[in-house]
């Protein structure tokens, strides 16, 4: 099957920019000083090379060889080292309880799907890890400045919101936000955004 992502990701331009996710910026005060951090569906490695300039030790995962390589490119530009994984988050399994904490920033996946994914996710922190979680909500749709144009690869917010509730909640949103990522977020945006502590 052709990975669409692998030949979006072969330009030139990183086409969600260089610069990290504002969330991610605002909430990675979270993790504990020097973590080892998983960035799950990291494209081209915005936020894993923010969190690893802070000090962590962070694994990039996407299952988008160029975006990894590009991930690689960028941590070297601000001479950082960024651990990356070639990984199919629908379909192959992850390491269980390995790090501190993780973020997944825009990683959409069909719904009957998305919780799979999730739990995954969360099976790989360990006992007290934090999870940072930005998505576009179903709302998304009706704003056409980023995100799937299929409401089956957004976010039912209520569903995340019950999912989440299983583990402690530090922050949950639902609205709109303002998001200026490259060539293909512009402008104002539905989001759902998650911390939660496991």
């Amino acid at each position: 099957m052709l990975n669409s992502w692998n030949q979006r990701f072969k330009q030139k331009d990183y086409v969600y920019g260089t610069e990290a996710n504002e969330f991610i910026k605002n909430e990675c005060y979270r993790f504990k000083q020097n973590s080892s951090l998983a960035a799950y569906a990291e494209g081209e490695g915005r936020n894993a090379v923010h969190i690893a300039s802070l000090g962590h030790k962070v694994t990039a995962y996407d299952y988008a060889r160029s975006g990894l390589d590009k991930t690689i490119a960028l941590g070297k530009l601000h001479n950082l080292t960024v651990d990356t994984k070639l990984v199919d988050l629908l379909e192959d399994e992850l390491l269980c309880e390995a790090y501190d904490g993780a973020l997944m920033v825009y990683g959409h996946f069909p719904k009957n799907r998305q919780y799979n994914v999730l739990n995954k996710i969360m099976n790989s922190i360990k006992a007290g890890g934090i999870f940072l979680l930005e998505v576009y909500e179903d709302k998304q749709l009706a704003y056409k400045t980023g995100g799937p144009k299929d409401v089956n690869w957004l976010y039912d917010s209520n569903e995340l919101l019950k999912w989440a509730k299983q583990f402690r909640m530090l922050h949950f949103f639902v609205g709109e936000t303002e998001r200026y990522e490259g060539l293909l977020h512009h402008g104002t945006s539905y989001v759902v955004q998650l911390v939660i502590k496991k």
